[in-house]
């Protein structure tokens, strides 16, 4: 059995230590699972979301203290602990609370007419253990949601946190277990990719995965081996245009947030940042003088954490060197320690789409800038990318604005606003092309979740129907007449041919 040590990254403090699960452990608790998913399934839905209220209560009432555990184990400064993890966290479950029931009741839909008296309708199961794999860098809010989500639609959890933030799976689990949930209902599994696999092995009835692109891959290929049905929320690689005529102070107030919270370690940083040439000098001086303005420390009273994962700490120092040696010019930063957590925020200039930097997820805290000239070349720009989780527009055209967003190869898109999309939970989220298949939040994210079930109801009263055994040829001469009324090209309602078709429906059903 392994021992993971939780760490706090800024500090080096050691927090104490965690035993991972065993295979069997692994196997045990899905066996629980199982045995919970009758019980909690049958919940009526107010019940379950009734645990989902006593744990925004236990949100709200140890607020700090959680906030503090977080940054504790990330690095990152209390506020952030507070505004991304636990009130957003809080908020989603508000959503759930007024809105989970019309998202997940029975609804009709429409019957065509050739099939009256019928009636339609589509109902929403829960699937039965969901294993929900979850990253590093937002260790809570990425891993309670999707939870969250998968218990309010019925189904049974076993959760496993990032092995490098171990302390945030803790605090977690004892969460869990304060607001009683019934045994086996949401199980938390510490440990590695040993771990993960195991969790796969044990063939849960879906897979919710945040992390890497690469790590993303080899969970859907050994899921593949069984069928299970994966969802993947994975990395970015996000644009942001400024025009002209945006707003620049705002502008540049946006970017550099959206570049450095977290330290950068955002799926939805802005990581590529191309400016209109006109403005282009103006804006890069806007933009280092804000970033030179940034306080870096920990826990309070800094802008800046450190970074969370020190394999991370070192994809940055090696983006930021490929692009040095490849002609980019260090405007303010690039002070990086051989060793240490805390990478100082940095702005390069002289970028091309031939450097890691501008390729490859960097997920720390560099902002690189580019120039264009023309909207036709930010769009080819942006969407030059195998990412596209999110992207930004910035102009205070409105129309131009919309036209340029709604061209962009992205799962989200703010317009005069960055990494905003994930705040407001009406709204689905998720990427395109490596950056993650399948949405959560929102919903189309709740009924993720569950299986859709169809059921078309007839009344029962007549003794067969018309495309029923034994065929005729007036069954055929009555098909021939309606396709042509309903679906040529003229449409021509031939009055009595139509009601000799009619006639003729009627009978076969007699």
């Amino acid at each position: 059995m392994g021992v993971l040590t939780m760490q706090n990254p800024a500090t080096g403090e050691i927090l104490g230590e965690l035993a991972e699960a065993t295979p069997d452990e692994v196997r045990l608790a899905m066996e629980r699972a199982r045995q919970a998913f009758p019980g909690w399934s049958a919940l009526p839905l107010p019940e379950r979301l009734h645990y989902l209220t006593r744990l925004r209560h236990c949100l709200a009432e140890q607020a700090e203290t959680l906030a503090g555990k977080i940054s504790a184990d990330t690095g990152k400064p209390t506020l952030e602990a507070l505004m991304t993890e636990i009130f957003i966290t809080a908020d989603t479950i508000r959503f759930y609370e007024k809105h989970a029931k019309r998202m997940l009741s029975p609804r009709r839909v429409p019957t065509p007419l050739v099939l009256w008296p019928k009636r339609s309708s589509i109902h929403y199961k829960p699937l039965g253990v969901v294993a929900v794999i979850s990253p590093w860098n937002y260790p809570f809010q990425l891993s309670v949601i999707p939870a969250l989500s998968a218990l309010a639609a019925g189904n049974t959890v076993l959760l496993k946190p990032s092995e490098v933030t171990p302390y945030t799976g803790l605090v977690m689990e004892e969460l869990f277990r304060t607001i009683g949930f019934p045994e086996g209902v949401i199980q938390v599994l510490h440990g590695g990719r040993e771990v993960g696999q195991a969790l796969v092995a044990a063939k849960p009835d879906k897979i919710f995965f945040t992390g890497s692109a690469a790590t993303g891959r080899a969970i859907m290929k050994q899921a593949a081996e069984y069928l299970i049905p994966v969802e993947l929320e994975l990395g970015g690689k996000d644009p942001m245009i400024v025009f002209a005529d945006a707003h620049l102070e705002r502008a540049a107030n946006a970017a550099v947030w959206g570049a450095f919270t977290n330290a950068g370690q955002v799926c939805m940083s802005v990581e590529r940042l191309y400016v209109e040439q006109s403005v282009y000098p103006q804006f890069v001086e806007l933009v280092k003088a804000k970033t030179a303005a940034l306080r870096q420390g920990f826990p309070r009273q800094a802008d800046i954490g450190s970074m969370t994962f020190p394999r991370q700490a070192e994809i940055v120092r090696d983006h930021v060197a490929d692009a040095i040696a490849k002609g980019a010019v260090v405007e303010i930063g690039g002070r990086f320690d051989e060793d240490g957590m805390f990478l100082s925020p940095t702005v390069l200039t002289g970028v091309t789409h031939a450097m890691k930097i501008m390729r490859e997820e960097t997920f720390g805290p560099v902002l690189p800038i580019m120039s264009f000239s023309s909207e036709a070349e930010a769009i080819r720009l942006a969407n030059d990318s195998p990412y596209g989780l999110n992207a930004s527009v910035w102009s205070q055209d409105e129309t131009k604005a919309k036209r340029v967003a709604l061209q962009l190869e992205t799962g989200n898109v703010c317009i005069n606003d960055c990494l905003v999309s994930f705040a407001n939970p009406h709204l689905p989220f998720g990427g395109v092309k490596q950056s993650g298949i399948g949405r959560y939040r929102g919903p189309e994210g709740l009924r993720a979740f569950t299986h859709a079930v169809s059921v078309i109801h007839d009344p029962g009263r007549q003794k067969r129907e018309v495309n029923w055994y034994p065929y005729t040829e007036e069954q055929e001469t009555m098909f021939v007449v309606l396709i042509k009324a309903l679906f040529g090209r003229e449409r021509k309602w031939n009055r009595q041919a139509l009601l000799a078709a009619w006639r003729e429906w009627k009978r076969l059903q007699e």
